[in-house]
């Protein structure tokens, strides 16, 4: 499961995205959130990762 939201942010010449998904810890079963901003080709690369 996997809950995907991704937002754009322009910081003067810089196109970022900050994506944020849903993983599913290891040690406890419980669910946590994991952010990242980075520049917008990355995304699909961050999201598809375990």
């Amino acid at each position: 499961m996997a809950k995907k939201s991704v937002a754009s942010l322009q910081t003067g010449a810089k196109r970022l995205t900050k994506a944020i998904k849903m993983v599913k810890s290891p040690k406890t079963g419980a669910y946590m959130f994991v952010e990242s901003v980075m520049a917008p080709e990355f995304v699909n690369d961050f999201l598809n990762k375990k």
